[in-house]
């Protein structure tokens, strides 16, 4: 399994705040009733983080109406070794 922090973004107004929590309550997903918000800090945003097999699957999550806008980026946590030689294993 892999880890993947997922970002849900929404529309910066009060319905739409209410809209995107109502449906992620709706879905019944346990990922979803899961999700962190920012909301109250003035980022209108849901954040989760998931282990599953692929970016694809931590994309099905997302309610289909967030899918375009959602961003699902792989986490990883670096070993002692690989930052004792991130100029080495760095991929990029």
């Amino acid at each position: 399994m892999e880890k993947y922090l997922i970002e849900v973004p929404h529309e910066a107004t009060k319905s739409a705040c209410i809209n995107a929590v109502r449906i992620f309550l709706q879905t019944g997903s346990h990922f979803l009733r899961q999700a962190e918000w920012g909301c109250y800090d003035g980022e209108h945003k849901a954040w989760l983080i998931v282990e599953v097999e692929s970016k694809d699957e931590a994309r099905q999550i997302v309610p289909s109406l967030f899918r375009p806008e959602a961003r699902i980026i792989k986490l990883h946590t670096f070993t002692r070794e690989e930052m004792e030689h991130i100029e080495v294993s760095h991929p990029v």
